[in-house]
């Protein structure tokens, strides 16, 4: 009888202690001082760790469609339907394969545009980089469609098309204009100093231009002479491609010396002898942001303050902004065939001259007043030597509605300076000369409308 109850009593001595722990462990949590108990370390399990390891030697069939590896609603596909709006024919215009002519046939026009305006988007202004893309990004080889392209390609298209971009620009603005989405009533514009491609040791005087123009000669006949004879012990590649070098250093102290000739026969306010630099003859020394002189460009951005895309765009080389502001309004009304009839500029801009030219055309003018010291005229009346326009213009900036219209310009013009400079490639120039800077603004412009575009609604 104890033998068949002993099972009995043990499990209830179990059930007993179970009920027992709950409570010494709450009296445990809340312990204090030395008496406090230690948590017991569970045993490390024996043996190996189970892993899932790389196996890169298994061939695999994969298969898979381009179409579907990019979302429905993805950005690079609102850039297509953008361009499906307009004519890209002037992109091939230089094609020779054409019907039965011999001849490799020539990428799609349309691929690369869309390559250029969605690496632009998302900050790369490399080619080689945009070739890596290509390769290994999905949305990339979505863009190529099996298409193969190398970076010299890519860096060719990307300045060699200026006044073709400058149409693509063109006729995307009348793509957003019939959507009403750009009204051009008021236009805020700017100017971005972009450094250039060149350091300030490159710059020289004529004389030192000169020098430098008889020693390039010599090395171009010593390298042909060394790639005709072929006994300086490189490969015929090597010493075709030194040649290359000494005749492009030649070419660029020749262009140095015909753009110093441009700048001497030019009207100058410096008596300083000239310099010009021979990387890039077209860049000018100017005083940037930070107060320092460095190799730049002068970007003129010309935005709509409604929609804040860029309706126009110019590189000049003048170094401050005094006297763009007529011809970059000239520019807009023949992009878009509509003269913008306010006009939001800075103390930059702001010129007499200026003032009155624009304010005779029709426009009105909200740019601030310069107040001289000692001035025996309030800022806001008509001075003894203003015209006409010029008073107008006085009275108008003195008003508080003028004041709350000038806050646009802030907003709008520089915002678009910082998303030019920070996220479109603007920050610094990788190319020389004014040509292939101007294509690159264009593709930093285009990018810029076509993103605005798509947070403004897209294709409607």
């Amino acid at each position: 009888m104890l033998r068949a109850c002993a099972p009995y009593r043990i499990r209830a001595n179990k059930v007993a202690a179970a009920c027992i722990e709950p409570r010494m462990a709450q009296h445990e949590l809340f312990a204090t001082g030395s008496g406090e108990a230690k948590p017991v370390d569970a045993a490390a399990p024996a043996g190996d760790a189970r892993l899932l390891r790389a196996e890169r030697h298994q061939k695999r069939f994969e298969q898979y469609c381009l179409d579907e590896l990019v979302e429905q609603d993805h950005r690079v596909r609102m850039f297509a339907r953008a361009l499906k709006r307009v004519d890209l024919s002037q992109f091939s215009e230089h094609f020779t394969a054409r019907g039965g002519n011999a001849g490799r046939p020539a990428i799609d026009p349309e691929i690369l545009i869309l390559l250029w305006l969605f690496a632009t988007s998302e900050s790369i202004s490399s080619a080689r980089e945009l070739a890596r893309s290509c390769e290994r990004d999905s949305v990339y080889r979505w863009i190529c469609g099996g298409v193969s392209v190398n970076h010299h390609t890519l860096s060719d298209f990307r300045t060699q098309h200026g006044k073709a971009l400058d149409a693509l620009m063109t006729q995307l603005l009348g793509v957003f204009m019939s959507q009403g989405l750009v009204n051009l009533h008021r236009v805020a514009q700017d100017g971005m100093k972009v450094r250039a491609a060149s350091g300030a040791a490159s710059f020289h005087r004529k004389k030192s231009l000169k020098r430098a123009l008889k020693e390039a000669g010599r090395h171009v006949m010593r390298m042909r002479a060394e790639a005709e004879d072929g006994s300086a012990g490189r490969t015929a590649r090597e010493r075709a491609a030194q040649l290359r070098s000494a005749q492009e250093a030649e070419e660029n102290v020749m262009s140095a010396l015909e753009e110093l000739d441009r700048i001497e026969s030019a009207p100058r306010k410096s008596d300083s002898e000239p310099r010009v630099s021979t990387t890039d003859p077209q860049a000018r020394v100017m005083k940037m942001a930070d107060g320092g002189f460095r190799p730049a460009y002068n970007v003129q951005i010309a935005s709509d303050t409604k929609s804040r895309m860029i309706v126009d765009i110019g590189v000049v080389q003048q170094g401050n902004d005094f006297g763009q502001a007529p011809p970059r309004m000239r520019a807009v009304q023949q992009r878009t065939g509509v003269r913008p009839k306010e006009l939001l500029i800075d103390g930059g801009f702001a010129a007499l001259a200026t003032i009155e030219e624009l304010e005779t055309s029709g426009m009105k003018v909200y740019a601030p007043v310069m107040h001289r010291k000692n001035a025996r005229v309030e800022r806001g009346k008509k001075r003894a030597t203003d015209s006409a326009a010029v008073g107008r213009w006085r009275r108008r900036m003195a008003s508080k509605r003028a004041k709350k219209i000038y806050i646009e310009r802030g907003a709008v013009a520089e915002s678009i300076n910082g998303d030019l400079r920070r996220w479109r490639g603007l920050s610094a120039f990788n190319v020389r000369g004014i040509e292939k800077v101007s294509s690159v603004v264009l593709w930093s412009a285009i990018t810029h409308n076509l993103i605005r575009w798509i947070a403004l609604g897209g294709p409607q």
